[in-house]
């Protein structure tokens, strides 16, 4: 799915990123969805002094949505992978496209949903390779939900 090809409306902001440079921080303020329309991201989150890759995104691709959508700070850093180029939207004018483009709309709904899956993936997986007993890995998400 490819969300650049989408009409363009007046509030839309382009910008340019060379390889490596900091599109936005962890804990930055989360007032922009992006779409790539060129170029690749990486999406890191620290862990104590290391950088874990949560996810890389290309052209077509949009991130920045958890901070936009929940107005929280921004969870993980983005940074450009070669050149890249964004197409940059406000919250105005994330709802108009929403508004205006109901197949805009669908896709970046199916593209969320995708993300789910692939987390629930990674999520099983992570469980496979602990060998814990399901009792335990229970407890684990049980708590994690802060239900505990």
């Amino acid at each position: 799915m490819d969300l650049t090809r989408k009409s363009r409306f007046k509030h839309d902001v382009i910008e340019k990123f060379e390889d490596g440079q900091c599109i936005f921080e962890e804990g930055d303020n989360g007032r922009n969805l992006y779409i790539i329309q060129k170029g690749e991201v990486r999406i890191l989150k620290k862990m104590g002094d290391d950088d874990v890759e949560l996810a890389r995104f290309e052209r077509g691709d949009f991130f920045g949505d958890m901070g936009l959508l929940q107005n929280i700070p921004r969870y993980a850093g983005a940074y450009a992978v070669g050149n890249v180029r964004l197409l940059i939207l406000g919250r105005a004018g994330f709802l108009l496209k929403m508004r205006r483009d109901p197949t805009f709309a669908f896709e970046m709904l199916q593209q969320l949903s995708h993300r789910i899956k692939v987390s629930n993936d990674r999520l099983l997986q992570l469980v496979e390779k602990s060998k814990l007993p399901t009792s335990e890995i229970q407890k684990i998400l049980h708590d994690l939900d802060g239900k505990a």
